[in-house]
């Protein structure tokens, strides 16, 4: 059985060149194309700053589950590509894990675990291509 933890609500207006706020008024953003001179941000680094935040939440998990500790200084770094294809679009991301003081052995198998338990990258397994990096 299923549970909504909890449910975020925004409302767009005006595309790319448009603004999203959020029903609790929270999170106020003026949108603008990739690549433009505009003023605001873009969809695709939302999604890198939603993804890379839960993704560093889903690290955090998969290290308790080794009753182990995250170092305060870790991070992930979201790369997330817009390309054209075929006359569409497509998605395509990196995600760059620096857990410094931590083997690579078991970074890379940290970091391999959070992709399995984090809701973003369920969401987007087998629809878009993604690759994990330890530095």
């Amino acid at each position: 059985m299923s549970t909504v933890i909890y449910t975020g609500k925004t409302s767009t207006a005006g595309g790319r060149d448009g603004a999203s706020r959020s029903s609790d008024g929270r999170l106020d953003v003026t949108l603008s194309p990739p690549g433009s001179s505009g003023v605001g941000t873009n969809p695709e680094q939302l999604f890198a700053a939603g993804w890379s935040a839960r993704f560093l939440g889903a690290i955090g998990r998969a290290a308790a589950e080794r009753q182990l500790r995250v170092p305060a200084a870790d991070a992930i770094n979201a790369e997330i590509d817009l390309v054209s294809n075929d006359g569409g679009y497509l998605l395509q991301a990196r995600l760059n894990a620096k857990l410094p003081g931590i083997e690579p052995d078991l970074a890379r198998s940290l970091v391999g675990r959070a992709h399995q338990l984090c809701p973003y990258s369920e969401a987007t397994r087998g629809n878009i291509a993604v690759e994990l990096n330890v530095a």
